[in-house]
């Protein structure tokens, strides 16, 4: 349908500060082209033009690119290793006072979910996390902190009645969880990178990049590690070169620097 598909990535670029670049063409063509077509664009200039000049197109397109799926306890086998391994070894051998980043964090599922996972092992006043992700919407939901039953599905019966309580047919993450966690705008491909952490937690994000975007992205977590400290990522992803970059792997899903 549509053309001149490197100059509307180029005008994006300069929109947003998003490199459609680092994404898998095939894949992020098509559901652009699905969306200028939903808002009767026929050509990539002509939807260009509508997003510069309607605001509620724009936020569409953004939120349309960006992938906010997410739910607590995501995997519930591999919380059970971060409560049983990870979090002990962790406080063992770096104290109480962690420095967690939760990276592409979507709608703060995520870090809420770390926040009750370190819960059983430390005060809520010693857990601090930092939770970045490039959509400032889906940051704007995560400080609201309201969610669908479904989202919950995974969260142990103790902690959704401890810290959530249900309004009409959602539920609200309590306020002392809500305190631990920072919420910031941060772009993966293109920010600068916290350094000394931890723990890094970013899940099911990357696998929508191109390897070489992968690979960056990688290498950028290894430095902002502490020696020892830990990388979680999602069930979808791998480290092919996990060793290359310096990682040591402790399960599938865990890479200690």
């Amino acid at each position: 349908m549509l053309d001149h598909y490197d100059l509307f990535k180029k005008e994006v670029y300069k929109l947003t500060n998003i490199d459609l670049n680092c994404y898998k063409e095939k894949q992020m063509r098509r559901r652009i082209d699905t969306l200028a077509k939903k808002n009767h664009a026929e050509s990539y200039e002509e939807y260009l033009h509508l997003l510069k000049g309607d605001k509620a197109l724009f936020e569409q397109f953004i939120n349309f690119l960006t992938i906010n799926v997410s739910e607590f306890y995501r995997n519930p086998d591999q919380w059970k290793l971060m409560d049983e391994n990870v979090i002990p070894r962790l406080l063992k051998d770096f104290g109480r006072n962690l420095k967690i980043w939760s990276a592409a964090c979507s709608t703060g599922d995520e870090p809420y979910s770390l926040a009750m996972a370190f819960s059983k092992h430390i005060p809520l006043s010693n857990i601090r996390i930092l939770a970045t992700d490039i959509d400032k919407q889906v940051l704007q939901q995560a400080k609201v902190g309201l969610y669908n039953e479904k989202s919950l599905a995974g969260v142990p019966a103790e902690m959704k009645s401890r810290y959530f309580t249900k309004v009409g047919a959602s539920y609200q993450v309590s306020d002392e969880i809500k305190r631990c966690v920072t919420f910031k705008e941060h772009n993966l491909l293109r920010d600068a990178y916290p350094n000394d952490y931890d723990l890094i937690l970013c899940r099911n994000v990357v696998i929508y990049f191109t390897d070489e975007a992968k690979d960056e992205i990688y290498h950028k977590f290894y430095h902002s590690l502490k020696p020892h400290g830990v990388l979680f990522i999602g069930s979808t992803e791998q480290i092919t070169n996990y060793k290359e970059i310096g990682f040591k792997r402790m399960s599938s899903f865990y890479f200690e620097k």
